[in-house]
């Protein structure tokens, strides 16, 4: 037998036998608290991923209008509109965190598993339900969505794109990997970049009747600093001529026909679908059909996904296989408006008309708005 100075004052001298077992141990154990270090370490990012791009946002912030398509644009909100989405979003966020970490631990187990750039993006508009339809697109099986608002394409891309592909969450071979951010559709160098990302990009818009769409965009504004001048007084340049001021980003975000020929300079007609803001309320079942039949995907979210709440007057979501009480949107969705000034919103009504009409034309669609 070796001579051990340790053993043998322990007056103990182990076999070869033991002597292989304890090895064995050894290399378990460390192999072990190896895996445990990695796995902790791995996950423990990826919730970062959803934080990161909700604070970089928000840091980010004060370059909400520079791209805006009309030029310069009066937004009283000082780029609320974004802290509105962050703070309608915070619980989606913190799902999304959840999500974004079960998909790296599935995405660990499943080597098939890789993050992509999105081949749909919902661009727009603003107040118009696109956060209602990707709560609804989140139900079918072959769509990974990211929750949070990236707006890569209008304040982060200098980031690049590597930088957004590490927002989106993990998708398989045959699922469609989207996000939204609505502010897309009014800002210039949008269209353009993404076409630059790809080419065949489908892109989704949810259009709202316009003077609806101020007002709630208005109400939305109000909640957040409720000492805001009047939407009438907001809404002219001129109350007493009647001049309605176009640089108030609630009324320019409105005149759809303006931004879709921007995009029409780059993507074709048949690569962009406008979904009735209206109709994603009084009949979602239908409009989901319309987007998952242009999206390419079977139609897995039908009318059985849906439950409507009187209350808050719009559609919440439930699960078929699952007996379980229906999920709504946030606090923040379905706020009630403020009483305008009839005259008001017949001469809005009046401005919009033109630029509804050409807008109807453009896409060959009547969204019954005049």
């Amino acid at each position: 037998m070796e001579y051990s100075p340790f053993l043998h004052g322990l007056h103990v001298v182990p076999s070869s036998h033991v002597r292989n077992k304890l090895f064995v141990f050894c290399i378990m154990l460390s192999l072990w608290f190896y895996m445990i270090y990695c796995c902790v370490g791995y996950c423990s990012t990826v919730p970062n991923l959803a934080y990161g791009s909700v604070s970089r946002s928000e840091n980010d912030a004060a370059t909400d209008n520079r791209g805006s398509s009309l030029g310069a644009s009066r937004d009283l909100l000082n780029n609320e509109n974004e802290l509105d989405s962050r703070g309608d979003e915070w619980d989606e966020v913190r799902g999304e965190a959840k999500t974004l970490d079960d998909t790296a631990m599935s995405g660990f187990l499943n080597e098939t598993e890789s993050k992509k750039l999105p081949q749909a993006i919902i661009i727009g508009v603003k107040k118009g339900g696109t956060r209602a339809l990707l709560e609804f697109l989140r139900l079918h099986p072959d769509i990974r969505a990211v929750g949070a608002e990236p707006h890569f394409f209008d304040r982060n891309y200098d980031k690049g794109l590597e930088w957004y592909r590490e927002l989106m969450p993990s998708s398989s071979k045959g699922q469609l990997t989207m996000e939204k951010t609505p502010s897309y559709f009014v800002t210039r160098e949008v269209p353009c970049r993404i076409y630059s990302m790809s080419k065949d990009t489908k892109l989704i818009v949810v259009v709202r009747n316009p003077v609806t769409r101020a007002i709630s965009d208005y109400t939305q504004t109000r909640s957040k600093k409720p000492d805001i001048p009047s939407f009438e007084s907001l809404t002219f340049k001129n109350m007493s001529a009647g001049l309605i001021d176009t640089t108030w980003s609630a009324v320019q975000i409105g005149m759809y026909a303006r931004h879709l020929e921007r995009w029409l300079q780059f993507f074709p007609m048949e690569q962009l679908l406008f979904v009735s803001g209206e109709r994603l309320i009084t009949d979602p079942a239908g409009e989901m059909a319309r987007v998952q039949d242009f999206l390419g995907l079977q139609r897995v979210v039908t009318e059985k996904y849906f439950h409507f709440n009187p209350a808050k007057g719009f559609p919440c979501l439930k699960r078929p296989e699952l007996n379980t009480k229906p999920h709504c949107l946030g606090k923040t969705k379905g706020r009630i408006h403020p009483n305008i000034d009839p005259e008001v919103v017949r001469t809005l009504k009046n401005f919009y008309t033109p630029f509804n009409k050409k807008f109807y034309k453009m896409t060959g669609h009547d969204f019954g708005w005049d």
